[in-house]
């Protein structure tokens, strides 16, 4: 098992092998120096100054002007992860949470946030036994922090809460008897360090990154094979077409299709149509601009999952201590609604190359299955599509257009990052049901141009695929080939 020190900068590529590898992780030497200074800077300016510190030896939020006294300063923490694990909804999947295990520890060991090495290294224990602690997904408004998630994501630091361990549910105190822990006692600013962050978002952002570009391949894939099943021209995708417009995921997408027909004889055969309805004709430029969207989203939360996220911010060097707004989710937001209006169009243009598919033209018989009105083939798998579709243009409206006032107007403009995080989890989902069906309607499309032949990469493709999902020669149940496709799709993404 790999051993990944903590240390400078992660990079998305490197969580993806952390968890594909169930790696242990451990802070390295430097990052230790960092909390360390950081910690006994913070002690000392407690002691020597009567200054006031937001959430350290003051209230929180609207109380911000509330003086705590310093016997108290510790019950003021615990207080604090308390009363604001008040989450609500689905629990958060088990993998997200260990991401946001992760996301927190980097943050805290830029020696930044004032806490004591040994809440840090709790974080890092709870990762490396696979506990997972119970976080809900409602709560969070993505401004001060992620505060609710994380609440409940540190609850088990303080002997609270619940989690998963070994694939059972459990509350913190039996786990601490199982392996013999103690709770932790937390120390001035430490309460506030943990709740005051993005790693709920960021978390999000990362499991979907580590997913969306090989997903995005995939539809590339699957329309490349969706071309040929509807004997489309190949001109669209010329370099001289892209020479002109030359945006990079355009350029990109169409090199990668005319990789994938590489060989391909239905290709070389004569067209018809003079010219491909839209949803085949302009592949580059509808999946090539989602690739760019991909590439900007993956630049926001790289940045993201490198900074100092919670507030205030200890600056041992400089001798400062800031209150400012680190914690705020919006280039987050607006990154996740970035994403999610280019996940719900790939799954859009998938749906009409199906519905193509299916309309009876080109050769093809309709529905795509012989005895059509004794069988009503593929009919209803565009309805299906259909209605995802639609959902997912409902999820795609923007969550970072809105703003609540919070805390008695302290906080009087937040993000709502979370629930942009958690609509662009549903719509990535379901655009992995949209495109298995485009991949079931173009498989079937290709038994009827048989024995005419795709290129080499797509027929190997399609042996593979067919063995899952079986010719449709008459009416039958095709939720479980939906499943089926679902289930090839997923392991290509692997």
């Amino acid at each position: 098992m790999n051993l990944y020190k903590i240390t400078d900068k992660l990079d998305i590529v490197t969580v993806k092998n952390i968890l594909a590898e169930n790696g242990r992780i451990a802070l390295s030497e430097e990052a230790e120096k960092r909390i360390n200074n950081c910690r006994k800077f913070l002690d000392k300016k407690l002691a020597s100054e009567h200054t006031s510190f937001y959430g350290i030896n003051t209230g929180f939020g609207a109380l911000h002007n509330t003086k705590i006294s310093p016997k108290d300063y510790s019950q003021l923490q615990t207080n604090l992860l308390r009363s604001h694990a008040c989450g609500a909804g689905e629990e958060v999947p088990k993998e997200i949470v260990r991401l946001m295990l992760l996301l927190k520890i980097q943050s805290l060991s830029y020696g930044h946030s004032g806490v004591d090495v040994l809440t840090v290294e709790r974080l890092v224990d709870l990762f490396n036994h696979h506990i997972t602690p119970i976080v809900y997904q409602q709560g969070s408004l993505g401004a001060s922090g992620d505060l609710a998630p994380l609440a409940h994501l540190c609850l088990p630091l303080i002997g609270e809460g619940e989690v998963y361990y070994k694939n059972k549910r459990l509350t913190t105190k039996q786990l601490y008897k199982q392996l013999k822990w103690k709770p932790l006692s937390l120390k001035p600013k430490e309460g506030l360090a943990l709740l005051n962050g993005t790693q709920f978002m960021s978390a999000y952002g990362v499991w979907q990154l580590m997913q969306v570009e090989e997903l995005a391949k995939m539809a590339d894939t699957i329309a490349a094979l969706s071309i040929d099943a509807y004997d489309c021209r190949l001109e669209p995708f010329d370099e001289l077409v892209q020479f002109v417009r030359p945006h990079a995921g355009q350029r990109n997408c169409a090199a990668f299709i005319l990789h994938l027909l590489e060989g391909s004889k239905i290709k070389l055969q004569s067209k018809q149509d003079i010219q491909d309805p839209y949803s085949f004709r302009c592949i580059p430029q509808v999946h090539g601009a989602i690739r760019d969207v991909i590439a900007h989203v993956r630049s926001v939360f790289e940045v993201e999952i490198n900074s100092v996220t919670d507030n205030p911010l200890v600056f041992p060097i400089e001798n400062r201590i800031i209150s400012g707004g680190n914690f705020h989710g919006h280039p987050l937001a607006m990154a996740f609604d970035y994403l999610s209006i280019a996940l719900a169009d790939l799954g859009n243009i998938s749906e009409r190359r199906t519905y193509c598919l299916l309309s009876g033209k080109r050769g093809l018989p309709v529905f795509l299955v012989k005895d059509a009105g004794l069988n009503s083939g593929l009919m209803i798998l565009q309805y299906t599509a259909a209605s995802v579709v639609s959902q997912n243009k409902q999820y795609a409206t923007p969550a970072s257009i809105d703003s609540i006032t919070s805390s008695n107007g302290q906080e009087d403009y937040v993000s709502m990052g979370a629930n942009a995080a958690t609509k662009c989890y549903k719509i990535l989902d379901n655009l992995k049901t949209i495109l298995s069906i485009e991949l079931i309607a173009a498989s079937q499309a290709m038994y009827f141009r048989r024995p005419d032949k795709t290129s080499p990469i797509l027929e190997q493709l399609l042996g593979e695929f067919q063995k899952q999902v079986t010719f449709i020669a008459s009416d039958r149940i095709l939720s479980e080939d939906i499943k089926k496709s679902r289930e090839f799709i997923e392991v290509h993404l692997q």
